[in-house]
């Protein structure tokens, strides 16, 4: 899939502060591709260092919190951040560095993916860390973009309706998240399309105050596709760096995620 033309003549920049995935999947790596893909200026900061594979995760060197808020100073200095997408934070000390940045550098468009666990199921990021990035990092997020798993996680929640998505939500707001997507809706939605004898659809929930709003995709089990969340948000922050609204943003990256997981399957 072509992206949407950008109506800016200036690409606009945009960060990546996530973890560095060796292979190419996933992390700021598939983020600095997505941000390209839709015409932006791509830069990274590296939040951790993984040693990982398509098949696993076998362990991660994590920076320290200076190390991060360097990397993101040297950038800003020199460049017009206009969108910020945040992965992997792995400890304390990283997210306080990133709230950090988010107040002291009035960063803009901040997209939150909120990586917990990899696919392979190796922790990402600490208890410690993930209760801090909660307090510290969802109140200036524009959007938290977490997957049913991951939202679970945050709230305590079990997920297996609607009714319980909206209740995780509502406490995720509480948290003081702006706008949040909860990506995977296909979990229970797919028991309703299989019984009205409907094809299974890739359903995703974008929560905007009392409203809500679903995206639907072709379902595509596409095995040899990771970090598809990582493209999910990155693709989200380059729409809204584009100056696009946020509606439209979460139509355009679903769309970009679709195709990408076809054009692998």
């Amino acid at each position: 899939m072509k992206p949407m033309q950008s109506t800016i003549s200036k690409p606009p920049d945009c960060i990546t502060i996530a973890g560095f995935d060796p292979s190419g999947g996933a992390g700021v790596l598939a983020d600095v591709r997505t941000f390209s893909a839709f015409e932006c200026f791509a830069t990274a900061a590296i939040t951790s260092i993984t040693f990982q594979n398509y098949a696993s995760v076998y362990g991660a060197l994590h920076q320290t919190g200076d190390s991060v808020k360097r990397q993101v100073e040297a950038i800003t200095d020199s460049r017009d951040v206009r969108a910020v997408k945040i992965g992997m934070l792995p400890t304390r000390e990283v997210v306080e560095a990133v709230a950090e940045l988010i107040k002291g550098l009035q960063l803009k468009n901040v997209v939150v993916d909120p990586v917990i666990r990899s696919t392979s199921g190796y922790d990402l990021i600490d208890s410690e860390a993930l209760a801090a990035m909660t307090e510290l990092i969802f109140p200036w997020a524009e959007l938290i973009t977490p997957n049913i798993p991951e939202t679970e996680e945050i709230t305590g929640v079990s997920i297996n309706s609607p009714d319980d998505m909206r209740h995780a939500v509502r406490l995720m707001q509480a948290m003081g998240a702006k706008n949040v997507l909860v990506k995977g809706g296909h979990a229970f939605e797919g028991k309703r399309q299989k019984a009205k004898g409907k094809s299974k659809k890739a359903t995703d929930h974008l929560f905007t105050g009392d409203d809500i709003e679903v995206y639907e995709a072709e379902f595509i089990d596409g095995p040899n596709v990771r970090g598809t969340g990582c493209m999910l948000s990155s693709a989200i922050a380059a729409n809204l760096a584009l100056g696009r609204g946020m509606s439209q943003a979460v139509q355009a990256a679903k769309d970009f995620v679709t195709e990408a997981i076809r054009a692998a399957s």
